[in-house]
């Protein structure tokens, strides 16, 4: 296939989904990691379509949603400081903190700004001596080569009016602290075709071999995602456990070495609090002291800030495929894009978000999978 129409084609479809059913001799559950995937899953009914041969369940692969509680009270400290040009993409700014998000800081006064690039914030330290310019540096590996280019550029500009507040994560050891939980149900993964753009394939053949699990990369349409579910439940028929490529357009084994060679040269990995899962060692990463001035929990002191979760939300849950977002009792009640509670009901990438946006409000059975 060459073309977008091609993977959003209902024949296709519908082909891959008896293929799916006619392969299974027994009920799988596959975990997607990629929140742009679990939107699709949703809204396309794919979980609905394939209801008795494959569950799927929705991991940790939304970056807004996986930014602590902690981190978001950082960046609204940082944010209301006066002088403070405080940047952002845009899912960020109704993250809710303990004490508000950052757009409440702006209706305050807080000069927070939306941009659509780490290198427009870093324009704007250019085009502001005068001001400090903090970039909110969130994600996965898919970002972290942007974010390790504005720094990268900064020093070599001499700009000393930049910093970045770092909440960058990393995919495979989400993924092995799901597999070694006591109460772990996945059989296999989609892992995220863009992630793995950048990072390869590669650092998912040892979870493969260790865990005994297929991991099939896949992208992100409704046709990329049924071929990813066919290839991991046809593993698991044969009894086999690799890794594989479904996403061939986009992914290489190697990934894209020049991009891992910067954010190794500007970032290192460290232990990483993620919201409501808690700290997963070595997931994380963080600058380099060699790049220490970029640094803005440094510059601004706000590195020992400790927040507690709220016990109300329970975005751990989703987020580590124990619980469908409307088992949640707070769900479409105490929770919603309008008042949300937590992360996953206002990212672009949050199951929960993606349950409400197509109304999937129905109780789900004693099972724990979706009526």
């Amino acid at each position: 296939m060459k073309y977008l129409s091609e993977y959003r084609d209902a024949e296709i479809a519908k082909a891959l989904i008896a293929r799916i059913r006619t392969r299974a001799t027994r009920p799988w559950t596959l975990m997607e990691v990629c929140g742009g995937q679990t939107h699709t899953i949703v809204r396309q009914g794919l979980d609905a379509l394939l209801d008795g041969v494959v569950e799927m369940i929705h991991g940790p692969g939304c970056p807004v949603c996986v930014t602590p509680l902690g981190q978001i009270d950082k960046a609204l400290v940082i944010a209301a400081q006066p002088g403070v040009i405080f940047a952002s993409f845009g899912d960020m700014l109704r993250v809710p903190g303990s004490t508000g998000d950052l757009q409440q800081v702006r209706a305050r006064g807080g000069d927070v700004r939306v941009v659509y690039s780490p290198l427009d914030a870093l324009a704007l330290a250019c085009a502001h001596p005068d001001r400090d310019v903090v970039f909110f540096a969130v994600g996965f590996e898919t970002t972290a080569p942007a974010n390790a280019m504005a720094v990268h550029r900064a020093r070599a500009l001499g700009v000393r009016n930049f910093t970045v507040l770092v909440s960058h994560v990393t995919v495979p050891p989400a993924m092995t602290a799901i597999l070694d939980a006591p109460d772990n149900r996945v059989q296999g993964f989609l892992a995220a075709g863009h992630v793995c753009a950048v990072m390869g394939n590669m650092a998912y053949e040892p979870i493969a071999a260790r865990y005994k699990v297929p991991i099939v990369v896949t992208g992100f349409e409704p046709v990329d995602i049924l071929e990813g579910i066919a290839l991991a439940v046809a593993q698991l028929e044969d009894g086999r456990h690799e890794v594989e490529n479904q996403y061939v357009r986009s992914v290489r084994r190697e990934g894209t070495p020049p991009a891992q060679a910067l954010v190794a040269e500007v970032f290192e990995l460290t232990d990483r609090q993620w919201r409501g899962i808690g700290e997963i060692p070595m997931s994380g990463l963080r600058l380099r002291d060699a790049y220490a001035a970029f640094d803005a929990e440094r510059r601004f002191g706000v590195g020992g800030l400790v927040v507690d979760e709220p016990a109300a939300c329970r975005a751990g849950d989703v987020l580590t495929g124990r619980l469908k977002p409307p088992q949640c009792a707070a769900f479409g009640t105490a929770c919603t894009p309008d008042r949300p509670l937590g992360a996953p009901m206002v990212s672009s990438e949050g199951a929960c978000a993606a349950y409400y946006n197509v109304a999937r409000y129905r109780a789900p059975d004693a099972a724990g999978v979706s009526a």
